[in-house]
């Protein structure tokens, strides 16, 4: 694994920084112990071995020897099958992680990017769309505030699943939607609370703040 590479962008504006996803990557990366080497591509020119690494010209992906990967829950599932530190060596163990890792990117996720979407474009709180998309993000959050308010982390220790869940989740909290669900807060500051996640976001921040010099 020493030759692993994390693609991301170059540079990205202020507004971002912190929440790209590539920090989830570095995120699983610091907790498992596995080295890798950051490099930058160009967030303004995407060109062609751009999109051959990343069909829709965004980030991360990562190149493991001559596996080349693109997604972050993929990204993340292969890192941490590598690593019983994110992923339970037993049959049952595994399960119950990866359906947690489902449950992150096509049940909380696909409600909170539509929703954060319409907090960065300043639509009116009062307008149809913005409480349909309210209203679908809170009842998904209603269901995990249930989950969290009995477990400390969702598959017994902590796992990838718990990586990319409170990440999905972290979002939503900056934008104070999680006012509501205590549990779920809960959740989010003892997620970012542990050393590897301090460490990669503090290093995704310093790389997009380098190319501000630059």
């Amino acid at each position: 694994m020493a030759g692993l590479i994390l693609s991301t962008f170059d540079w990205v504006p202020e507004a971002p920084r912190g929440y790209v996803r590539d920090l989830r990557v570095r995120w699983a990366l610091e907790e498992a112990g596995i080295p890798y080497e950051v490099r930058g591509v160009s967030f303004k020119e995407r060109d062609a071995e751009h999109f051959a690494h990343q069909p829709f010209g965004q980030v991360p992906w990562i190149t493991d020897g001559d596996i080349s990967i693109f997604e972050s829950g993929a990204i993340l599932l292969h890192v941490a099958n590598r690593s019983e530190t994110l992923m339970p060596g037993d049959a049952r163990g595994r399960a119950e992680v990866t359906e947690w890792v489902f449950a992150a990117l096509n049940s909380v996720e696909m409600a909170s990017v539509p929703w954060s979407i319409m907090v960065f474009s300043e639509e009116s709180r009062e307008s149809s769309a913005w409480q349909k998309l309210d209203g679908f993000l809170r009842l998904r959050l209603g269901h995990m505030e249930t989950v969290l308010a009995k477990r400390e982390w969702l598959a017994g220790r902590f796992s990838v699943a718990d990586i990319l869940m409170s990440d999905v989740l972290r979002l939503v909290d900056r934008f104070d939607g999680l006012a509501d669900f205590s549990a779920c807060k809960d959740y989010v500051v003892r997620a970012t609370a542990r050393p590897a996640f301090k460490k990669a976001r503090a290093d995704q921040v310093a790389h997009f703040a380098a190319a501000d010099v630059a």
